[in-house]
């Protein structure tokens, strides 16, 4: 079996030889060079043709997001991003993340020897899958920023969103899915809870550059607190995320329990207990990601009369979740990612003229 090909950029000679060791030790992986900077690694990429980059975001001579924004207009490939464990690192790598980077890992600001070691496994399965992933060239497209007039729009669906729900769930490539997902909501939606893969540290600036870009208002979640209409609540990045019930009002409940199906926060968890308590009042959506989190509990949801949809397969970076959710036969429709906001308003619509029969 041909091994996947990895160049690492790193301005650190020392998280170079160690990205190096960690990598070379998987059979099925192999470090073709190592460049201190993006001028050095942009003749080694012609050179040598790697299926991988990991890409470190603050480096010498050509910041590492200028480096990936010209990587991905004119030779998109899959990179991994190394960010620092920090606002300004979160805030980076989410820039990264949309400018076309299939994942990142956090590299620790202290012990890194250590830390980048203890991060081993996880570093070369995103290699693994970013060897997989589907690529585009990038276009770049600025984001309309919605204003307060924005978010106070009203739409058709008031009467309904106390009791209607929008359920997420998403792993790798999500955080750009979700955007284009919520940038298409109307400001009083249905409440929408999200359990994107994510580290700690992350989900907040995620929420922050979403809530700035969204007629919704985004925040992350906070254990205990009412869910409401035109609200989305990203889970925190180290928390479990569920719905919960105080009298008639839903309500948010997080916790630190043991990760699920590997992860924390756990779509499957989100999904189980909306299935438990919204039933056919919820609407579920699959976006990108590895693996099978949250299938089943897509399942449970369906059977307890929910509405589900699954991104396609064109339009994901990884159709794992996706895969997964429609074999399990818990999904409605299977829809481009640029449809799926459009069928959760039509769906509403439809319970719309429902009660008003």
């Amino acid at each position: 079996m041909a091994k996947t090909r990895v160049l690492i950029i790193d301005d650190s000679a020392l998280v170079r030889s160690l990205l190096t060791e960690i990598i070379n030790r998987e059979p099925d992986l192999q470090v073709i060079g190592a460049a201190p900077d993006p001028l050095v690694a942009r003749e080694m990429i012609r050179a040598l043709n790697p299926d991988v980059l990991t890409l470190d975001v603050e480096m010498p001579k050509m910041d590492g997001l200028d480096f990936l924004e010209r990587l991905m207009r004119l030779r998109p490939m899959p990179v991994v991003m190394v960010s620092t464990l920090t606002e300004r690192g979160a805030e980076v790598t989410l820039r990264a993340l949309e400018l076309g980077a299939v994942d990142f890992v956090g590299k620790p600001r202290l012990g890194i020897a250590a830390g980048l070691g203890a991060l081993g496994q996880d570093i070369c399965e995103k290699i693994r899958v970013a060897s997989r992933a589907r690529m585009r060239r990038h276009v770049n497209t600025v984001a309309t920023v919605a204003g307060p007039a924005d978010k106070a729009k009203p739409s058709a669906f008031s009467r309904l969103s106390t009791e209607k729900l929008i359920v997420v769930g998403a792993s790798t490539g999500g955080t750009e899915a979700i955007r284009e997902v919520l940038q298409q909501l109307p400001a009083d939606s249905p409440a929408i809870l999200i359990t994107q893969h994510m580290p700690a540290g992350f989900t907040r600036s995620f929420a922050a550059r979403l809530d700035g870009l969204c007629r919704i208002t985004v925040s992350e979640a906070v254990d205990g607190e009412r869910v409401l209409p035109g609200h989305a609540y990203i889970a925190p990045g180290d928390r479990h995320m569920r719905l919960a019930k105080s009298g008639a009002n839903y309500q948010i409940a997080l916790d630190g329990g043991p990760p699920v199906n590997r992860h924390r926060p756990s779509v499957e968890v989100l999904f189980k207990s909306v299935a438990a308590l919204a039933g056919p009042n919820a609407l579920g959506v699959m976006l990108t990601g590895m693996g099978g989190d949250g299938a089943r509990a897509m399942l449970e949801m369906k059977q307890a009369g929910s509405f589900n949809i699954a991104q396609d397969e064109a339009t994901c970076i990884v159709f794992g979740m996706p895969r997964e959710a429609i074999a399990c036969g818990g999904v409605d429709a299977v829809l481009p990612l640029n449809r799926i906001a459009a069928q959760l308003l039509e769906r509403l619509a439809e319970c719309g003229t429902a009660h008003r029969v």
